[in-house]
C-alpha cells in the first residue's frame, strides 16, 4: 500500500509530536519544574489517538491506492495477532516474539499501514496484559516507528528470498535495540536514586546528558534489548519466508481497492 501525500504529512506530524514527547526533558532549562510522564502521558495519549485516526483516514482517502474495508479487516486481524504474541515472552529476558510479526507486516503492507498496525497492536496488547500506564502512548509511538521503518526498506517489490530475510533480520535486530533505547528515554529523566554517572541532570549540556544516557542503557537495559534483537532476527530467518508468502498471498486474494464489476448471467433476461 503506497504512502500518499496525505499519509506522509500525517505521519510526519505524529512523528514530530512523538519526538518532542520523548526528547523535551533533554532541552528543558535547569529552573524548569519537570513533571513525570505519569502526568503528561494522558495528554500525549489524547493527542495521539486523533493523529493515528488522521493517518488511517489519509490512507483510506487515497482511493484505489488506499485502504478499503478488506484492508481494515486485515489490520484488525494482524493487530490481534500481535497482541496475542506479546504475552508469550513478556518478562522473560526481553524476548518479545511480536516484533518479528510487526517487521514482516510493515514490510509487506507499507509504512502507513505499518505505523497504524504497530500502534494498535501495542494498545491491544496492553489491554490484554493489563499493561496500561503512562508508558503506553510512548510504546505505541515506538512500535509504530518500528513498523514504519520496515515499510520504508528498499526493494519491497524486487527483493525476495534469502536476501530479503537477511535484510529483515538485520533491520529487526537493530529496531529491537532502538525500541528499547527510545523507551529508556521515556523513563530515564524521572528515575530517582541513580548514581551521578548515569542520572539525568536538568539543564545540563545535551552532550553530557546523552553520555550519561548511553551509560544508563549499557548498564540497565542492554541485557534485555540484545535477546529481543536475537529472537527477532532468528524468527525472521526461520519462519519469515512462509509468513511473508502468506501475507502477500492474503493481500493478492483480498484484492485491496479492486473495483467490483458485476457481469449479468448469460441468457438471463434483465428487467
Amino acid at each position: 500500500m503506497p504512502l500518499g501525500r496525505r499519509s506522509a504529512l500525517a505521519l510526519t506530524l505524529v512523528s514530530g509530536v512523538g519526538a518532542a514527547a520523548f526528547g523535551w526533558p533533554l532541552l528543558a532549562a535547569r529552573s524548569s519544574d519537570l513533571v513525570g510522564h505519569a502526568a503528561d502521558a494522558p495528554w500525549l495519549f489524547a493527542l495521539l489517538l486523533p493523529l493515528l485516526l488522521a493517518v488511517l483516514l489519509a490512507q483510506i482517502s487515497q482511493g484505489e491506492r488506499g485502504l478499503d474495508a478488506k484492508a481494515v479487516a486485515m489490520l484488525g486481524v494482524l493487530a490481534a495477532a500481535g497482541a496475542a504474541l506479546r504475552p508469550l515472552g513478556a518478562g522473560t529476558a526481553g524476548l518479545e516474539p511480536m516484533f518479528f510479526l510487526m517487521v514482516l507486516a510493515g514490510r509487506v503492507l507499507g509504512p502507513g499501514f505499518g505505523f497504524v498496525l504497530g500502534a494498535l497492536s501495542m494498545s491491544a496488547s496492553a489491554l490484554l496484559t493489563g499493561g496500561v500506564g503512562p508508558w503506553l502512548p510512548f510504546q505505541m509511538l515506538a512500535m509504530g516507528w518500528v513498523c514504519l521503518g520496515a515499510g520504508l526498506l528498499p526493494g519491497r517489490t524486487a527483493l525476495r528470498g534469502r536476501r530479503e530475510r537477511l535484510l529483515l533480520a538485520g533491520y529487526g535486530s537493530l529496531a529491537a535495540v532502538a525500541y528499547g533505547t527510545v523507551m529508556n528515554l521515556q523513563g530515564w529523566p524521572y528515575i530517582a536514586g541513580l548514581s551521578s554517572s548515569v542520572s539525568f541532570v536538568p539543564g545540563d549540556a545535551l552532550s553530557a546528558n546523552l553520555g550519561r544516557f548511553a551509560v544508563y542503557c549499557l548498564t540497565t537495559s542492554l541485557g534485555w534489548d540484545l535477546p529481543r534483537a536475537a529472537l527477532t532476527a532468528v524468527l525472521c530467518l526461520t519462519v519469515g519466508g512462509p509468513l511473508l508468502r502468506t501475507l502477500r498471498r492474503a493481500t493478492r486474494r483480498a484484492a485491496f481497492a479492486a473495483p467490483a464489476d458485476f457481469i449479468p448471467t448469460a441468457g438471463r433476461d434483465s428487467h
